[in-house]
Formats: C-alpha cells, structure tokens, sequence
C-alpha cells in the first residue's frame, strides 16, 4: 500500500488464520492512517477470501496499541467545522466497523498497553486473550477529549452503562487480570503464552463451520440494537439460509453417522 513500509504492519496466513500484526514497538503501536488503511484492507479481504476461516490482530514489543498516532493532525486554528467529525467517522470509526463487520471470528491477541482506540480495536474482537502484563485505558478523558473510535457503543455492552462511566470518566488502567473479571476479557495468559493460545483458538474457529459462525456473530452483535421480534426473525432467516450451505449438510450427516464432522467453510 502507498505510504507504508509493509514492516509496519506484518502480515501472514497460515492454517486458514489471517495473522495481522501492528508493528511500530518503538511507538507503542500507535495506529497511523496508513497502518489504519491497511487493517481495514486485510480485513475487507479476510471477508471476502473463502480460504480464511478465521483472524488474529495482534501487536510487536510492550504495547498492543498506544491509541492513534495523532502527529500530523490538523491543529485547532487550521481546522474548520465539520473537519474533526469528518476525521472519526473515516477513520477510527471505520476501523473498529471493519473489525465488528469482518465475516470470520476475530480474536485480539492483546500482548500489552491497549489505550484509546487501541483498546476499543481489542474490545471490538469477537474474543479477548490478554496476556498477563496487559492493560486496557480509556486514555480520552486524560486528553480533555470524548471517546471516539465506538469507545461509548462497545463498553456499555461488555460491562453496563454504569462500569463504562467509571472507566471512561477516570481513566485508570485496568490490568489484565481486572479486565477478565469485568468481562472485557475472555482469557488471560502468561506473555510467553500468548501466541500459542491465540493460535490454539484460531485454529479451532478455522476447522468450524465458517459461515454459521459469520452469521452467529451477525446475530450476537446485532441482538443489543433491535427489539426481540426483529432478533428472533432475523436468526430463522440465518438459520434458513445456513441450512442450505455443506457445513450444515455435513454436520447433520456427521451426528446422524456419528462420526466427528468435517467442515470446509462453505
């Protein structure tokens, strides 16, 4: 991609995992446009590519990632309304969108500091393994600013509206081990553990039906917006156009057969 050494934000596929790794240790990871464009890039194409199953987003050196990169950034006398909301909209909002939107499971491999829109890119995953020196801060309210990035649609969801307050209102670090309590988590590790453990997980989405889980995750993140008529019409539609797919041919076939299925995400 224009703009960009490729080194800053590695990428690999392997076993149908789509690894995408932030790469800039020497700033925290702090996300730049470009780093940015091409997340959304390898997501878009993690969607549209029947040979991924399933991605990881993870991080190089101490931090997963510092919040957004904002050197650059029109000061306040050079901007003119509508610029900052403009800037959100197409930016952190869309990466967050990308993530929440990505048609395969997306496990956060979070081996450190996840600040700002660096947390809510971890929160927005569909599953959280934290290693054990990793923190998670609202950093906005420490800048004088509001969070963005989805920051206020997310957190709410994961820990109810009035945790989210506490945690957007002071800023403080959550460590690890606090944020699995919470449930911003799912599993915390030892650092040296954490590739394995994501991979553990990636490979097992990888072998699963991968279209049932494209539209179970439709319906989870979809239930929290609509009321339950729309909820409940929308999973028979799901579960109808799922029927006529192999992997619910083949795992109706497996139980009838009792033999261990053999999904190949079509």
């Amino acid at each position: 991609m224009t703009g960009i050494s490729e080194d800053e934000v590695l990428h690999r596929f392997e076993g149908g995992v789509s690894w995408i790794t932030l790469n800039r240790p020497e700033a925290m990871n702090a996300v730049t446009w470009e780093q940015r464009e091409r997340v959304i890039a390898l997501l878009g194409a993690a969607s549209a590519d029947p040979g991924v199953r399933a991605v990881v987003v993870t991080a190089t050196g101490k931090g997963f990632c510092a919040g957004a990169d904002l050197r650059g950034a029109p000061a306040a006398g050079e901007r003119v309304a509508g610029d900052v909301a403009r800037m959100i909209r197409l930016g952190a909002q869309r990466l967050i969108t990308a993530v929440l939107d990505c048609e395969k499971p997306v496990i956060a491999a979070v081996n450190g500091t996840a600040a700002g829109i660096g947390a809510h890119l971890a929160l927005a995953c569909d599953l959280v393994i934290a290693a054990e020196p990793a923190r998670f801060i609202e950093v906005f309210v420490r800048r004088g600013l509001v969070p963005d990035g989805g920051g206020a649609y997310l957190l709410p969801r994961l820990v109810g509206p009035q945790k989210a307050k506490e945690l957007m209102f002071f800023g403080d670090a959550v460590p690890a081990a606090e944020a699995e309590r919470l449930g911003l988590v799912n599993r915390v590790v030892p650092a040296e553990a954490l590739e394995e453990s994501a991979r553990e997980w990636a490979e097992r989405l990888a072998q699963g039906p991968t279209r049932a889980l494209a539209m179970t995750k439709q319906l989870v993140n979809a239930s929290l917006d609509g009321d339950r008529a729309t909820a409940l019409a929308a999973e028979a539609t799901a579960q109808e156009l799922n029927m006529g797919t192999a992997d619910a041919n083949e795992g109706v076939a497996s139980f009838v057969e009792r033999r261990t299925p053999k999904y190949l995400g079509r």
